[in-house]
């Protein structure tokens, strides 16, 4: 039975056959009519985040707002009508239409769902997801609107009918008038209220980030330009020249694991004051004197992990950003080799992020340890697995990074094992629109007691590995939004983010004999944990701590360079 017939048969028989008759259409458009339509039609149906957005800053009130709103309409069909203008032809117009009208419906979605900014970091986050993170993302709720604002605009746009060829001059002019107009009308709306569109796009530049297809595809134009200057650019070496320096020849190694997090936000961390102890393994830890010590005011390098995770391995951080140098210099580790310390990045994601190119990797995105892993992924604890064999192999110091899957939205249910299902009701799908904030919160947070479960393990591991001075740091690579102002997950940009997706836990624990011999107070540390740190001081505190010198090391951000005592023996 047809789509048609079905609702014909039910409530909705006038539609069903308003429906039919439009399918049976086939209008004669030149293709300067249909950019010019498409351009209409993307200002109406694909922009309604962006306009809530504006609306929310006041900028739509009164009559003055009704005339900001009218000309952010117009200039917003007449530049996209001015950009089909130039892409469209008799070829490309209707396959490239399809595709944009399938993929706006998509942004759209997301965009009004989890207020999503497509800038070209949201891009890169997009386009460097795997398989099974789409599938949490892409839910039956997204339905509606793909098929009601793509699926049914292209069966349109399909059965159009391209007017006939004209003389080339001829189109070529005609083709160049639209595209002119549609940047006059756009030029001429902008103006009759530029004074108060100036100042909405001044303040609020994210903005520009909603405004579908432009976003995107601005954005992707940016990543695939920065894609092609990587590929030419290798990375420049940093600390070539660096040595571990004070280390007799007797030490016993040194073992120091990195747990990056996922996801996780100081707001819902035990530790850091959060009103339900999500945190219990670690705050009981931490009633010894050797336990762990929790910094509780982190700042990340940014809200997204295409951008923190390079970020807060590199030696310029947030303090001196600079993406494009960041991506193509060498970070921490390398470092850390150049200084004859190996190192292993144990993954549960979606990679390093060029963060260990070039060096010892595992993936255990799709791993098959019994217990820890099934089809659709792993819990963290696999990648402890087969750990002490790894380590075993090197005699002398080392490094590990454990790269956590986490937090990870939006499938929270997901991402702990049912002991330790504690809070109540969950939200088990991954579609967050169907639950309420109290079930997201509470599968947040049993993820993030999750995390603090695998990082006790962690410890645990490190205090059995009896032939070697053990250490741990737990950074989470940035945090997340849950609903807090209508805003979901992550990624939104770094000037505009919420405190819940940029504050994020750090941890540091030192085994008594790692911290006697390296001659580290772990008292003067809790002493100092209140104190405002960032992702910043990774980089330094790591290469302070296995006393690696570099002309790169900076004491200022070594978190232990102020707490170093005389190392015992």
């Amino acid at each position: 039975m047809s789509a048609v017939s079905i609702l014909s048969a039910g409530r909705f028989p006038r539609l069903a056959r308003e429906g039919a008759r439009l399918l049976r259409l086939r209008p004669v458009l030149s293709v300067e009519a249909l950019a010019l339509a498409a351009g209409m039609y993307f200002a109406l149906a694909s922009n309604r985040a962006f306009f809530h957005a504006v609306a929310a800053t006041g900028a739509l009130h009164g009559a003055r707002g009704m005339l900001t709103a009218t000309s952010l309409f117009v200039a917003i069909a007449a530049l996209h009508a001015a950009l089909f203008g130039v892409l469209f032809n008799r070829w490309t117009a209707k396959p490239l239409l399809i595709v944009l009208l399938l993929a706006s419906a998509a942004a759209a979605y997301f965009t009004s769902a989890y207020t999503v900014y497509f800038d070209a970091d949201m891009l890169r986050n997009i386009l460097h997801t795997d398989g099974k993170e789409s599938h949490e993302l892409v839910s039956l709720a997204a339905l509606p609107s793909l098929l009601w604002y793509g699926a049914l605009p292209s069966v349109l746009v399909w059965r159009v009918r391209l007017a006939p060829s004209r003389p080339w001059l001829r189109a070529l002019a005609t083709r160049a008038a639209l595209v002119l107009l549609a940047i006059a009308i756009a030029a001429a709306s902008l103006a009759v209220s530029f004074q108060g569109i100036a100042a909405l796009m001044r303040n609020h530049r994210e903005l520009r980030y909603l405004v579908t297809p432009g976003n995107y595809l601005v954005s992707l134009v940016q990543v695939a330009q920065d894609a092609n200057r990587d590929r030419h650019q290798p990375r420049q070496p940093i600390g070539t020249h660096a040595k571990v320096i004070g280390r007799p020849a007797t030490a016993r190694p040194r073992l120091l694991v990195l747990v990056v997090g996922e996801t996780v936000r100081a707001q819902n961390w035990g530790l850091d004051g959060y009103a339900r102890q999500t945190t219990p393994q670690l705050a009981s830890l931490a009633q010894a004197p050797d336990g762990p010590v929790n910094f509780r005011d982190v700042t990340a390098c940014g809200s997204a992990t295409e951008v923190s995770l390079p970020c807060m391995f590199s030696m310029y951080g947030r303090a001196r950003y600079d993406k494009d140098r960041i991506r193509h210099s060498e970070s921490l580790l390398h470092v850390l080799e150049h200084a004859g310390i190996p190192t292993l990045w144990r993954d549960n994601q979606t990679g390093c992020k060029g963060v260990c190119e070039g060096l010892a990797f595992e993936s255990f995105e799709h791993g098959a340890v019994p217990g820890a892993c099934t089809a659709e992924g792993c819990l963290d604890e696999a990648m402890l697995h087969g750990l002490a064999d790894r380590i075993a192999a090197h005699p002398g110091d080392q490094v590990v990074v454990l790269h956590q899957l986490g937090n990870h939205g939006p499938a929270y249910y997901a991402r702990y094992p049912a002991r330790l299902r504690r809070f109540t009701p969950t939200c088990d799908t991954p579609d967050l629109n169907r639950c309420s904030r109290e079930q997201i919160v509470n599968a947040y947070d049993n993820a993030v007691l999750y995390t603090d479960d695998f990082l006790a393990r962690t410890i645990g591991f490190l205090q059995a590995q009896a032939d070697r001075d053990t250490a741990l740091i737990y950074l989470s690579d940035h945090g997340e939004s849950l609903g807090e102002g209508g805003l979901y997950l992550h990624g939104v940009p770094y000037a505009i983010a919420p405190a819940t997706q940029t504050r994020v836990p750090l941890l540091v624990w030192l085994s008594p004999r790692f911290a006697a011999s390296r001659g580290v107070d772990t008292a003067c540390l809790r002493a100092h944990a209140a104190e405002p740190v960032s992702q910043d001081n990774l980089f330094s505190s790591v290469l302070g701590l296995l006393q690696v010198r570099t002309p790169e090391y900076q004491p200022a951000r070594d978190l232990f360079a102020r707490c170093e005592t005389a190392p015992a023996g």
